[in-house]
């Protein structure tokens, strides 16, 4: 088995946990928060999409899907148009209201399709590839989709967890 197909198969089950993460909920479950500075299950999944979407799209030479096919606009949050979540306080955390799930899969589908497609064209060589060269070692391309994975599926986690809370609420 090649890497990209490891690769490949660990971000569609991050697409169902997704699903599975915001499927029926109601926007008042979705953009609820345990407390005032807790992550709702909206702002953990739009933040989990805009990192792929970021750092996935930055990798391959892409325009980010968040632009190119207008779900910044169809979202309309009131941030700055390339805003990923990194660091959010809580008040911008606030933000980052849906009114329905459908937009989080919605964006997330077209991000993880764009993932995909990417994956499918790389080679065993390309994994070596510097992405990234702030940091000391230099980030790979391999190390890049394995940080995003990690951040994904920790954060998805997370959504799975504030939608029991909310629902027991």
């Amino acid at each position: 088995m090649h890497a990209k197909d490891i690769l490949i198969d660990a971000y569609s089950r991050i697409q169902e946990e997704v699903h599975a993460a915001v499927g029926g909920l109601p926007p008042d479950v979705l953009n609820a928060r345990p407390s005032d500075d807790a992550n709702s299950v909206s702002w953990l999944v739009w933040h989990l999409t805009r990192v792929q979407d970021d750092h996935v799209a930055d990798a391959a030479g892409l325009e980010q899907v968040w632009l190119a096919q207008d779900w910044e606009k169809r979202f309309g949050l009131d941030l700055p148009r390339r805003d990923t979540g990194y660091g959010h306080s809580s008040a911008k955390v606030a933000k980052v209201r849906v009114d329905s799930g459908d937009l989080l899969t919605g964006y997330y589908d077209a991000v993880h399709e764009q993932t995909l497609e990417f994956l499918r064209g790389l080679t065993a060589g390309d994994f070596e590839r510097i992405v990234d060269e702030r940091w000391d070692p230099a980030v790979t391309l391999g190390v890049r989709l394995v940080s995003v994975l990690s951040d994904d599926l920790q954060h998805v986690g997370q959504a799975a967890y504030v939608r029991g809370l909310v629902q027991r609420a």
